[in-house]
């Protein structure tokens, strides 16, 4: 058998990543789970294990809550083990659930499955500062902290306990540093100071934050970390705060094109949804949307309203308003839309020009090929040079299977022409205008499959029948 190979952890001990996620999200007023609600395109709790994993923990381990196997179903492939928390009792007795999957030399950093902005550099400065027999803190200042535990320290500036909003006093309301949740502890530590967390607050719930003050009873230090950005801080409990953060992660992902050089018309007017890679002068209009993993090569130019996934999009090729591009391969110096659709399995070569409501699905149209008005190119190997004419369709589907068409080099289809597949049409062949074909066209030839032109004499249309 294969060694197995353990993964690398900052620092001396085994890292454990601890990720809560059983709050109900009521507020959220939704059928689906709060931490499954998307942010760009993915489940906030998969951001959150995203960003874990960047730590290279030896275990993340997730606590869900009962009736939870949703969010278990949802995220089946990830890299994670479970914990249940029947009831849920507070964030202490979350932790709890999963320090049976941690080991006694560990570390653990707790995190929230709603709070999907959180970055791994601050992450790792956390763990920096808590090492082997210290306590890490994550903190933040805000200037409205209405809800938030605050931070209360001595006169040295020392931390010296949290105290949740609802138990404050009027003092300690007026403290503007506050509590996000994420701290950084050896597990053996937690551990003791979670045996000796007890429900005597004003929601009756066993709080992870009183960790800290036991950590200052027993002279461990507590070494805060103030966060530089309160985005990254921020958790999700309604639709308001999921779309701030949504604001937040677009200007971000802008922010960062711009400094790599691509030219956005509109930063605010653009959502990144997953990964671009892309050459230089790379220009992005208005109300774009990209999802998956998307490529655009050195000049390439996307005009707005254009959604594209998961595709390759190679240089010098221009995307003219409106288009949809899904899962397909654009050569280079092509010209695609305004409003043209391409379907998973699409290639062009480079030179090939998509025009105007023009629809391609699981085809291959070699260079400098054209279809640009009205048609329909579905499961297709087309030539070189090819021009397809105005409401040209290839007849796929006969009801149960799909069949391919073979077009050959410089072939014409004049307009309203329809293929029925599967034929191939011979290279050089010419499909007179409103032609059905049913049969292969021989390389060449003009081929006329249509109905002969007849005038009835002596014709009268019906007449409305008055009532």
């Amino acid at each position: 058998m294969p060694k197995r190979t353990s993964r690398k952890s900052p620092g001396p001990n085994p890292l454990t990543v601890v990720i809560l996620a059983a709050g109900e999200g009521k507020r959220m007023k939704s059928a689906l789970p709060k931490v499954l609600q998307p942010l760009a395109g993915l489940p906030l709790l998969k951001r959150v294990i995203d960003t874990a994993r960047h730590l290279e923990p030896r275990r993340i381990c997730v606590v869900y809550g009962h009736g939870g196997e949703r969010v278990r179903e949802a995220l089946v492939d990830e890299p994670v083990t479970w914990a249940l928390q029947r009831e849920r009792l507070g964030t202490g007795h979350a932790v709890l659930q999963a320090l049976p999957q941690v080991g006694e030399d560990d570390r653990v950093l707790v995190l929230y499955g709603d709070v999907p902005l959180i970055s791994a550099d601050t992450l790792k400065e956390l763990l920096g500062l808590a090492g082997e027999a210290a306590v890490g803190l994550l903190t933040v200042r805000l200037d409205d902290p209405q809800g938030y535990g605050r931070i209360v320290r001595n006169a040295r500036g020392q931390v010296q306990k949290i105290v949740e909003h609802k138990d404050a006093n009027r003092r300690e309301l007026a403290l503007h540093e506050c509590n996000t949740g994420v701290l950084a502890a050896p597990a053996r530590l937690l551990r003791q100071y979670l045996a000796k967390v007890r429900p005597a607050n004003a929601q009756g719930e066993y709080y992870l934050t009183d960790v800290i003050a036991l950590a200052v009873k027993a002279k461990v230090p507590v070494r805060p970390l103030v966060a530089a950005d309160p985005t990254e801080v921020q958790g999700v409990n309604d639709r308001a705060q999921l779309a701030e953060l949504e604001a937040a992660f677009r200007a971000r992902s802008a922010r960062a094109l711009l400094l790599a050089g691509v030219t956005l018309a509109d930063p605010a007017r653009f959502d990144l949804r997953g990964t671009l890679t892309h050459g230089t002068d790379v220009f992005i209009d208005v109300n774009v949307v990209l999802e998956g993993t998307v490529y655009l090569g050195d000049r390439v130019r996307v005009g707005p309203g254009c959604v594209i996934r998961d595709s390759r999009i190679e240089a010098d090729t221009q995307v003219f308003a409106h288009c949809v591009v899904e899962s397909a391969v654009i050569g280079e110096r092509c010209n695609i839309g305004p409003f043209a659709r391409f379907r998973p399995s699409s290639q062009l070569a480079a030179g090939v020009h998509i025009g105007n409501f023009v629809e391609v699905k699981n085809s291959r149209l070699a260079t400098d090929s054209k279809a640009n008005h009205l048609a329909y190119v579905g499961d297709a190997d087309v030539g070189a040079r090819v021009n397809i004419g105005a409401g040209t369709i290839i007849a796929n589907y006969d009801g149960a299977n799909k069949h391919r068409t073979v077009v050959g080099d410089d072939v014409h289809t004049g307009s309203n022409s329809v293929l029925v597949a599967p034929i191939e049409v011979g290279a050089g062949a010419t499909v007179a205008a409103g032609s059905t074909v049913t049969h292969s066209v021989p390389a060449g030839k003009l081929t006329v499959a249509r109905a002969r032109q007849t005038t009835i004499e002596n014709w009268q249309r019906p007449a409305r029948t008055r009532k």
